[in-house]
């Protein structure tokens, strides 16, 4: 249990360098914009364990066991939305939550 507890509570340290950063370095148009519901440093996180969900997947699965393809399907869907994401608040379309 004390390494789930260690691997959580670097996974919250990085969640919070990434928001801090993105904070410090990328501009936030408040004008307009519409607000996202999560930090980008919390859609990295679902990314990140989305990857490893897949990657499990991949090891550990049948080639055409479902599971498998909803894993990359899932994995993909985050990509896409993350990229979507990133242009949106470049361009002040959208805005990230301050937490």
């Amino acid at each position: 249990m004390a390494v789930v507890r260690e691997i959580e509570s670097r996974r919250v340290e990085l969640v919070m360098a990434i928001d801090d950063w993105v904070m410090r370095s990328v501009p936030q148009h408040r004008l307009g914009a519409t607000l996202h519901t999560e930090t980008v440093g919390a859609v990295i996180d679902r990314l990140a364990e989305s990857s490893v969900r897949a990657h499990h997947a991949l090891m550990t699965l049948n080639a055409h066991d479902e599971l498998l393809h909803n894993a990359w399907h899932h994995l993909a869907e985050l990509a896409d939305a993350y990229d979507d994401l990133v242009r949106d608040v470049m361009a002040g379309r959208r805005r990230l939550p301050e937490w």
